[in-house]
């Protein structure tokens, strides 16, 4: 990720996985990026997870309206609820706006 503008809007995801049906769940995870990179005011996604199932996904966006519009599209809606379902114990989610924005790259 490059150095975001200000007023971006961040949702930050934190899941923890249940580990049941990976591979359903890598099927799903690839579509809503891939669906994700095709709305209107995306910019971008970090995501992390770790050996414990536990991950972190901060999605960006140019405004509170695009963020609304991709948690209330109907296919992330689909997937959401698949998620509680199977593939996650717990998850939070927190959105916020960028104030500043940094990058460093080691040469």
């Amino acid at each position: 990720m490059t150095k975001l503008p200000f007023g971006t809007i961040s949702v930050i995801f934190v899941a923890q996985r249940t580990g049941v049906d990976d591979a359903g769940y890598a099927r799903a995870a690839t579509m809503m990026d891939r669906l994700a990179a095709q709305q209107e005011g995306y910019i971008g996604m970090d995501s992390v997870r770790g050996v414990d199932g536990l991950g972190i996904t901060v999605s960006y966006w140019v405004d509170e309206e695009s963020a609304k519009a991709w948690r209330d599209h109907p296919e992330h809606a689909a997937i959401r609820d698949a998620g509680r379902d199977r593939w996650y114990a717990y998850y939070s989610l927190h959105v916020s706006q960028v104030k500043r924005s940094y990058d460093w790259k080691k040469t």
